[in-house]
């Protein structure tokens, strides 16, 4: 797997857990967290959006649903 890949990868993976620690966060929240820009993180939702693993109740905020994630390291 390609370096970039796998930082992505983990990156998404801490986005997740992010989410999951502290409820419904916004996309700024995720943005000052993490450091990247708001458009790094968009793709980065989209990604878990598309997997079904989050959700946004509301535009700009975030939430994970109830599918079973299994997690390793």
């Amino acid at each position: 797997m390609k370096p970039s890949t796998n930082r992505m990868l983990n990156r998404i993976k801490c986005i997740y857990m992010f989410i999951h620690n502290n409820g419904t966060v916004t996309t700024q929240e995720l943005v000052e967290e993490f450091g990247i820009t708001p458009r790094t993180i968009q793709r980065d939702l989209n990604v878990l959006a598309y997997n079904d693993l989050v959700i946004s109740p509301s535009r700009g905020k975030w939430t994970i649903t109830q599918k079973k994630v299994k997690m390793s390291s």
